[in-house]
């Protein structure tokens, strides 16, 4: 098994129409965030499935995926760091994987490549190794746009573990952020704290709503009732 293989694979399933829609959804265009990315046109679900159906890579072979110019091999290359981090159980491999993935982390150069891998593997190591999170803030503090989104997205693992401090903290780091990516992602972060521990997120909000980009408030409060909703837009 081989990179080769995975991308022809990828290449027997291209859909031609379906890349043109992605195209547009994913803002390759000229002066977008993902201008010149190259889509096949094979969605999620078949990546994954091609991912799920393979034996194993060598780190080797997973760094010509994520090193391809195509959308879709990229996310099969870290969906296989996410499958071996899953498989193995020995923490020496999965210190690896982790380390690996974040060497990588500027070629999950997509919102989808950072939102379907980075909690599976960063979060997860980080969850049981939680003296080495400050990577994260590192993360946060980078001059790209992936890895600060990776920093944020990743402590949706810790709070599924009703962890909610790495959380709150880089979201008022990135509360400053300008790009409308950064602004869903604190917000989508928020609003996951907020479906565990209501109190925590309204505290939070108390403190920072006013300083918020509105686009991060309205996900942060999306499951609110509609009066406590305008409250806080109306601040």
């Amino acid at each position: 098994m081989c990179a080769e293989f995975i991308l022809h694979e990828l290449l027997s399933v291209a859909d031609p129409v379906k890349a043109q829609f992605l195209k547009g959804f994913f803002k390759t265009g000229k002066g977008q965030y993902a201008e010149g990315d190259v889509m096949l046109g094979v969605v999620v679900p078949l990546t994954r499935d091609i991912v799920r159906k393979s034996p194993a890579l060598p780190f080797l072979e997973i760094q010509v995926l994520i090193d391809s110019e195509y959308h879709e091999a990229r996310l099969a290359g870290f969906l296989f760091l996410v499958k071996q981090f899953k498989k193995t159980k020995d923490d020496k491999e999965r210190k690896a994987i982790f380390d690996f993935y974040l060497q990588n982390a500027r070629q999950a150069n997509n919102w989808d490549l950072v939102d379907v891998t980075c909690r599976d593997v960063v979060g997860m190591y980080l969850l049981e190794h939680e003296e080495n999170r400050e990577v994260l803030y590192r993360l946060a503090e980078s001059d790209n746009l992936w890895e600060q989104r990776i920093a944020m997205v990743s402590t949706w693992t810790f709070i599924k573990h009703r962890q909610y401090a790495d959380t709150l903290a880089l979201a008022e780091k990135l509360l400053s952020h300008t790009h409308d990516l950064m602004h869903k992602a604190v917000g989508w972060m928020l609003r996951e704290v907020g479906k565990k521990d209501r109190q925590t997120l309204v505290g939070f909000l108390e403190e920072h709503h006013r300083k918020m980009p509105r686009t991060a408030l309205r996900y942060a409060i999306e499951h609110f009732p509609s009066e406590e909703r305008e409250r806080f837009m109306r601040k």
